[in-house]
């Protein structure tokens, strides 16, 4: 029997009343310009960022989700607090040596490699060889990190021979910010595969859109005996594969043109899928391709990471300006609906399949886990798409 799901955490449900552990100013000049999405958006994250603290004590993907999100917002920013922020939490998970005491590579949990899609833009940023350094002890994970014999990594070691959709985000941007900093271009084409695989064993072939998971063995109850596939289109997983194609689609500039066009290919088909599904409100639901459906919901953090794709996928030349517009205004219409002074609302908490206690994939399933206001992939979420926003603000300005 497998080990009782850690759940525990430690989110505040109102960020502007819990105690702060750190000051945290934006300049007034990024105030401005997020207010461009509705005044209470950087109150929002200046009363979030106050009150964060880790949401584990080791180097987890929960805390990448909002480490990418202040470094993507601090790149087209500049604003020193949203890189300080992410730099003091450094102090004791890169060492000067490049050591991170607080990863954990022999879990072989793919999670764990999200945190490692922030080092090379600190590298960047700082010039700190830490950082550098860092990345080969990242990578080392993916070395011998199990792989399905399909060719893909498994989610985690407790989930062997599976493959979800979130271990695509976790882990093929950072490959690919690897194979460029090692000069390994073999890696970036092993992730095209990767993606390839998914794209032929996970896709809905009725409406283009995935699976949340998929089992290579049969073996799990939530697996299809025929195809292995889980039962549901679940929001965010979809968003995870959205923003690792276009993270690593970005990422990739330079390397070959055929490979980089594939991962173009599967964005724009999915992201015209996707677009099928978006709510009358702008939104995507918690399972997407049944709002119809009793009880299903508008959720936040899907409907983020959708947009964030939409927008990046237009700067990128890989969807019309018009797919971009329509992100915008997903965009706008995560911070009209759920965002306040004191929370980010609307988050699914967690997902995913098995496990103890056991989690069967259902429809009944994705709606009974708990919404949990200002959960790091929602607000992470957001403040990735907010920096598209920006992005594309600062060009017609």
């Amino acid at each position: 029997m497998s080990a009782k799901l850690d759940v525990t955490h430690a989110i505040p449900e109102n960020v502007a009343t819990a105690p702060v552990r750190r000051a945290f100013d934006l300049k007034p000049e990024t105030v401005a310009d997020l207010s461009r999405f509705g005044n209470q958006v950087p109150v929002f994250l200046q009363n979030y960022v106050r009150s964060w603290s880790p949401y584990r004590p080791w180097w987890n993907y929960e805390d990448g989700v909002v480490w990418k999100g202040a470094l993507d917002l601090y790149g087209v920013t500049q604003d020193a607090a949203l890189l300080d922020y992410v730099l003091r939490e450094m102090d004791s998970r890169v060492l000067p040596d490049g050591a991170m005491p607080t990863f954990l590579p022999k879990e072989y949990n793919i999670d764990h490699v999200n945190g490692g899609k922030i080092l090379l833009p600190l590298y960047r940023f700082t010039g700190e060889e830490r950082f550098r350094k860092a990345m080969d002890i990242q990578f080392a994970q993916l070395k011998d990190h199990p792989r399905t014999q399909s060719g893909n990594y498994w989610h985690k070691q407790i989930y062997p021979s599976q493959v979800w959709l979130d271990g695509l985000f976790m882990a093929q941007p950072f490959q690919t910010d690897y194979a460029r900093v090692t000069g390994n271009e073999a890696l970036f084409r092993d992730t095209v595969q990767q993606f390839q695989s998914v794209e032929r064993l996970l896709k809905k072939t009725e409406n283009g859109l995935y699976y949340h998971g998929w089992d290579e063995s049969r073996a799990e109850r939530w697996a299809d005996p025929v195809t292995g596939l889980s039962s549901h289109v679940w929001g965010r997983s979809m968003g995870w594969w959205i923003g690792a194609l276009v993270d690593v689609y970005e990422a990739s500039e330079g390397f070959d043109a055929g490979l980089r066009a594939e991962i173009a290919r599967i964005a724009a088909d999915t992201l015209t899928a996707v677009l099928r599904f978006r709510s009358d409100n702008g939104l995507w639901y918690q399972v997407v391709d049944q709002g119809h459906r009793v009880g299903n919901y508008e959720e936040a953090s899907a409907s983020a990471m959708i947009a964030y794709g939409l927008m990046k996928a237009a700067r990128l030349g890989i969807v019309d300006q018009a797919a971009g517009q329509t992100g915008q205004d997903s965009l706008r219409a995560v911070v009209s609906r759920f965002v306040t002074p004191e929370a980010l609302n609307g988050i699914c908490g967690v997902a995913g399949l098995g496990n103890n206690p056991y989690r069967d994939g259902s429809y009944e399933y994705y709606l009974s886990e708990k919404i949990t206001p200002n959960d790091p992939k929602g607000v992470g979420a957001l403040m990735w798409a907010l920096t598209e926003g920006l992005r594309t603000a600062h060009e017609y300005r």
